[in-house]
């Protein structure tokens, strides 16, 4: 019998400590059942609130959408109108356009058999149009003289 209470002792701490640790574990998946409940909440309110939006700036939008279109269709219609213009400094006949990455390439004096050099133009429209990252790569590689010449024959059998 002197067993007894210190294994009841024991035993009762044991329930306890397994009971503290549940009470724990529901707490735990409560807070994690909360959280996932409050970010979808979150994402609901947001998604209404970016659809209300929307609704409220579509004329704004649209309007936004038009002008963004046409400055495009314009920037397109003047890389190739661009060598016809008064102030382009080559001959329209050694032009060529390519569009991409650049918009023209320039065989200067090539029309009158006296090519002096090429040139690689971009033509950019408007006062805040700026290169590119892929469009100053290569007017740096250009600058650095990294170009070459390079003949490919094909033969055909």
């Amino acid at each position: 019998m002197d067993w007894l209470v210190p294994f009841l002792v024991i035993a009762i701490a044991v329930l306890v400590l397994l009971l503290m640790q549940s009470r724990i574990d529901l707490e735990q998946r409560v807070a994690r059942r909360f959280e996932t409940w409050r970010e979808r909440e979150l994402e609901t309110r947001a998604s209404e609130l970016l659809d209300l939006w929307k609704v409220e700036n579509e004329a704004e939008i649209r309007r936004d959408a038009v002008t963004r279109s046409q400055s495009v269709i314009t920037g397109k219609v003047t890389e190739h109108l661009v060598p016809y213009l008064g102030e382009f400094p080559f001959n329209p006949k050694d032009v060529r356009f390519i569009g991409s990455p650049v918009d023209l390439i320039v065989f200067d004096g090539l029309s009158a058999d006296e090519l002096a050099e090429i040139v690689l133009v971009e033509v950019k429209t408007g006062p805040a149009a700026a290169l590119s990252t892929r469009e100053r790569r290569i007017r740096d590689t250009v600058r650095a003289g990294r170009v070459r010449w390079e003949e490919l024959r094909i033969d055909r059998a």
